[in-house]
């Protein structure tokens, strides 16, 4: 009878998980509609246009008197973001981590994020000040919300699970990210068929991403949990830059952790620079048109669904680490074909976009799995507000390498070449890391293969 209880125990306790686990796989699903619709595709386009038709004869805007080219606007609105979500995101880890009231924290985040994005509708004329502000709220509060949701990762799944996990809430993501943007992409196309103007078209595309993002947040609220912690107290007003520099200083006691981190600012950058420079680079560099450029992000975003599903099953046969550096030696080879690729071809573009997609899921999901056994027990809101900033806080360096290696040169090729500098360095830190011994160092059960 006693086995009987439990077992029944065990079973419950099972279902309980997996229950979180699916209502956690559709935040990902509710936000990356965002990111993919709003921020790559559609926003940065609009936003300038707004911008122009409120500057001046010279080509300048002057918000607060100063002087700000219209076509810089949505680079500084994005840098913005950036600032405001680094104080943040320490401020969110230290109040969840502290008094383990992570899901109120996600919905504040989430609301004001959809929110925002939702109201981007009303952005028309010459109004780009509301664009940039809302823009800037919308980036943050996203940053904020995905530090809470990552957080999440060690308590609903276990060590062995967690690179499934990882890489399923990726793929919910971009599959996400590939329905709406081929809704969009047919009321875009089609406009004058459905009796809007292309700037209305724009508006709603840009609505509905937050619509989606809102709605579909109320499943992981339902489904996720709050979990005790052992320390109590309650954040003070400024204790969250105390905790990030507290959460700094208790790195140095895990190097190994902080060794990973390092490795993961340098690779990452490379892969977000290569999303945000693709389209400059097939625009400017290849001549391809609007339609192949947005058509090559609809393909790596369908194909990164089965990239990030194909990664997880190569991490459960030869271990997270192995995979990742795989696919760095992929991304290297990516960037070498980008050199020679041939200008005018949209089919050699596609076969790059095919490349991407297959790696681009899988390398973030491993990566945040991979980091999740790195992460002391009671401690995960701070570390992965760490994680979130190598990510988010310091994305500009990848850019910045970019555009001097342009301005240097005058050849986007050389340009896009030159990221294989982040690879190859991010590539040689993370082998040099021993991720057996790191996950055991910080406190964790070290799984059978990492």
């Amino acid at each position: 009878m006693a086995a009987e209880t439990a077992d029944a125990t065990t079973d419950q306790v099972d279902g309980d998980r997996r229950r979180e686990q699916r209502g956690w796989y559709v935040y990902d699903f509710a936000c990356s509609v965002y990111s993919t619709s709003v921020v790559t595709v559609f926003l940065g386009p609009y936003l300038t246009s707004v911008a122009k038709a409120a500057a001046d004869a010279e080509g300048y805007v002057r918000p607060l008197g100063i002087p700000i080219r219209a076509g810089s606007l949505f680079a500084y609105a994005i840098s913005a973001s950036v600032v405001l979500a680094v104080l943040l995101m320490p401020l969110a880890a230290a109040w969840a981590d502290r008094t383990g009231r992570r899901k109120p924290l996600l919905a504040a985040a989430a609301y004001t994020g959809a929110g925002a994005s939702a109201g981007l509708f009303f952005v028309s004329g010459d109004r780009y000040l509301l664009g940039a502000g809302l823009l800037i709220v919308a980036n943050a509060s996203l940053a904020v919300s995905m530090v809470v949701y990552n957080a999440y990762l060690p308590e609903i799944a276990t060590p062995a699970e967690r690179d499934r996990v990882s890489s399923r809430g990726w793929a919910f993501g971009y599959t996400s990210g590939a329905l709406v943007l081929v809704a969009d992409l047919v009321l875009y196309g089609g406009h004058e068929r459905f009796g809007l103007s292309e700037a209305e078209a724009v508006r709603i595309c840009l609505a509905t991403a937050g619509l989606w993002w809102g709605a579909f947040t109320v499943v992981p609220l339902r489904r996720l949990r709050d979990r005790a912690v052992g320390h109590g107290g309650r954040a003070g007003a400024g204790s969250g830059l105390k905790q990030l520099a507290a959460t700094l200083k208790d790195m140095r006691r895990h190097p190994l952790t902080l060794s990973f981190l390092l490795a993961y600012l340098f690779y990452n950058d490379g892969i977000q620079t290569v999303i945000s420079q693709a389209s400059i680079y097939g625009s400017e560099e290849l001549g391809l048109d609007q339609t192949t450029l947005i058509t090559a992000v609809l393909l790596v975003q369908v194909l990164a669904v089965a990239g990030a599903l194909l990664m997880a099953r190569l991490a459960r046969t030869h271990g997270a680490k192995r995979a990742i550096l795989g696919s760095l030696v992929v991304w290297i080879l990516i960037l070498v074909a980008g050199f020679v690729l041939p200008a005018g071809s949209p089919a050699w573009f596609y076969a790059l976009a095919v490349a991407i997609g297959l790696v681009l899921g899988g390398s973030q999901a491993l990566s945040r799995s991979l980091f999740s056994h790195l992460v002391p027990r009671g401690k995960e809101a701070e570390y992965f507000a760490a994680y979130e900033l190598s990510d988010r806080g310091l994305s500009w360096l990848g850019p910045l390498f970019f555009g001097l290696a342009y301005q240097l040169t005058g050849s986007y090729r050389d340009a896009i070449v030159s990221l294989v500098v982040f690879f190859g360095v991010g590539f040689v830190l993370l082998a040099r890391v021993p991720v057996r011994r790191a996950v055991a160092a910080a406190g964790n059960p070290v799984p059978d293969r990492i």
